[in-house]
């Protein structure tokens, strides 16, 4: 006889009191639409604005869930942010506070992709170096030599330490190069012929997530474990996606494909000491030749040109392929399955360009480092989402904004939920117990030049220097790009540096001993954490930073906003995306720029009211258009 049903009002009531919060009705109400959901089997879109405490509102029915039919529950975030906070603070707090009603302690797990955590086997010498140099090798690191050495030593001593091998519990964090040298991707990795396969971090993990009542992923590797069938989160029947706004954009950048001249010579250079790659080099030059030549933007069909250089890449790659494949599963080293995953990866992206889909778009970029970049990537992916992801399981989707113009048919319609054949669903806003009009000032900064691509203007900087000293600091700056992200960073570093002491009218004696942050200059939940630490701090990012950090008190309160963020207008597959709309006789700048821009801005001020007291914020939002 399976378990009752604990009460789940008795579980958000102790909730609640456990972590000294305050019962909404939102999330009273969204925690029994989301039980009824699963209970009914019929997928759920709920809108639940800041300060509702939608987190506690999904994971007391998931609790409840994994406790009756002894099956997980899968919650998926789109930032590492968010991951953190569920992990960190409110599943520790929600399990300690609901424990004596359960009768035990409910469990969870975050699990993430291959490259997050350090492989055992690649640092006993199993895998070729991605560097020359043999940094991983005894005696081969100098530290005083360069900062990459240093970050190879500091790893190495780290392994010996650590429980996890988890990247994100070494603090401060190391470079994305350096930690390329002590990691493996999924298909680089040996798999269950690992010699170390007992000791490895990831399979510790995974295997410790089976056993759990609620694990933590990410969109991307929960779109990998349903478009790819490789099984890797347990069984379950219940998925919630939370910030499910993002989730079509990360759908769509986790099946983009693409391939480079460099890539492509570099699989070559992998495979050439098991394999004759001569014949690949080639075609990777005559690749690079007839890609330069092409303009930037998306292709209408492939020219000839472009069709033979990729067959040429195709055709090498196949024959690489053949001779790579080990003679027994044993002969499979670590050197092989490098060479065989390069490899591999050039000639399915090349072949899918070849043989584009009905809906696929293709286009080329500029890359400074990279060069030339042909990308392919599906138009829509709602048909995709409609089967892999809604398909075999409960699907609660929630996120401060999922409507728009009070209906959920916008998201809905990008997530394969309406039309012929569409699954039920159901669409429910709890609304938000936050009084903005009280708690945050919007300010529009309209006598500012309009936004260009020369970089921010001398006014601007100017506006953001006023703003952050009348702050205090305290500021999140939101940016439409990380060049903009930079910038505005590097001159606020200047200026405070070089502004002296205290300016006039500054009554509190506030001197310019603020510390401003960038993202990119660690690991971002690092970042955050120094960000919430001290007051007088700065944190100035880009996308990933719109929604998922949550500060709530004095650390935050200013937050800056660039520019509206449209996507760009010459961006290959937005256009795409409005062209076929239009096409159809809909309006494609409002279904594929003005609706992301709306919820992706809606994001962005809900960062700076994280309390219902007048500490939720007590300065302004500053924006310009």
């Amino acid at each position: 006889m399976p378990p009752k049903a604990p009460d789940l009002d008795a579980l958000l009531h102790a909730a609640v009191q456990g972590i000294g919060g305050v019962e909404r009705p939102g999330q009273v109400q969204m925690v029994h639409a989301v039980a009824d959901a699963i209970a009914k089997d019929e997928h759920l879109l709920v809108q639940a604005g800041t300060g509702t405490g939608k987190s506690l509102a999904y994971l007391i029915p998931a609790v409840a869930h994994a406790l009756v039919t002894g099956r997980p529950a899968v919650v998926a975030t789109a930032t590492l942010t968010l991951q953190a906070q569920i992990v960190d603070r409110d599943m520790p707090r929600l399990a300690q506070a609901i424990a004596p009603i359960l009768g035990r302690q409910p469990t969870y797990a975050l699990v993430k992709g291959r490259r997050n955590y350090l492989c055992k086997h690649k640092l006993s010498g199993g895998f070729p170096d991605d560097d020359e140099g043999s940094l991983l090798s005894v005696g081969a690191v100098d530290a005083n030599r360069s900062q990459l050495g240093s970050e190879v030593v500091r790893l190495r001593e780290w392994s010996d330490q650590t429980q996890s091998g988890d990247r994100d519990e070494l603090v401060p964090g190391v470079s994305e190069r350096a930690w390329r040298q002590v990691s493996v991707s999924a298909h680089e990795c040996l798999g269950q012929k690992c010699p170390m396969v007992t000791d490895c971090f990831v399979e510790q993990a995974r295997s410790a997530a089976r056993d759990v009542d609620v694990v933590v992923t990410n969109h991307s590797f929960m779109a990998i474990d349903s478009f790819e069938g490789r099984q890797m989160l347990p069984e379950h029947h219940v998925l919630i996606v939370d910030e499910g706004h993002e989730l079509v954009d990360r759908v769509t950048s986790t099946i983009t494909d693409e391939l480079t001249a460099p890539m492509i010579a570099a699989a070559a250079i992998r495979a050439g000491r098991l394999a004759q790659t001569g014949q690949v080099t080639e075609a990777s030059e005559f690749f690079a030749a007839i890609v330069e030549e092409l303009p930037e933007g998306r292709l209408n069909g492939i020219p000839d040109s472009l069709s033979v250089a990729l067959a040429r890449v195709r055709d090498s790659a196949r024959a690489v392929q053949t001779e790579l494949k080990p003679a027994s599963p044993e002969d499979n080293d670590g050197a092989r399955q490098v060479a065989r995953a390069a490899i591999d990866e050039v000639f399915e992206n090349a072949e899918r360009i070849l043989e584009q889909r009905e809906l696929d778009v293709a286009w080329v970029s500029r890359d400074p480092r990279r060069g030339s970049v042909l990308r392919v990537a599906p138009m829509s992916v709602a048909m995709l989402m409609r089967d892999k992801v809604f398909g075999d399981r409960t699907v609660i989707m929630t996120s401060a904004t999922l409507e728009l113009g009070g209906t959920f048919d916008a998201i809905a319609g990008t997530l394969g939920l309406r039309g012929e054949g569409a699954p039920t669903w159901q669409g429910l806003d709890v609304g938000s117990p936050f009084d903005y009009p009280r708690q945050a000032i919007a300010y529009v900064a309209k006598h500012l030049p309009a936004p260009g691509r020369d970089g921010m203007a001398p006014e601007t900087l100017d506006e953001i220097e006023a703003l952050v000293r009348a702050s205090g600091g305290r500021t999140l700056g939101l940016f439409s790009s990380m060049r903009a992200a930079v910038a505005a960073t590097e001159a606020m570093r200047e200026r405070f540096v070089a502004g002296g002491g205290p300016k006039t009218g500054d009554t509190e004696g506030h001197t310019d001993s603020i510390d401003f942050l960038c993202q990119g200059e660690d690991q971002t939940s690092t970042l955050v954490r120094q960000f919430a630490r001290d007051a007088r701090t700065c944190l100035f990012g880009t996308l990933s930073l719109w929604q998922g950090v949550d500060v709530p008190g004095s650390a935050c309160q200013l937050v800056i906003i660039d520019r509206i963020p449209f996507p760009r207008p010459d961006d290959p597959l937005s256009s795409a995306r409005s062209q076929a709309i239009a096409r159809m006789g809909g309006n494609g700048f409002m279904a594929v720029s003005a609706t992301p821009a709306a919820l992706r801005l809606a994001q962005g001020p809900g960062r700076l009211v994280r309390r219902g007291d007048a500490l939720g914020a007590r300065g302004p939002l500053a924006a310009r258009s």
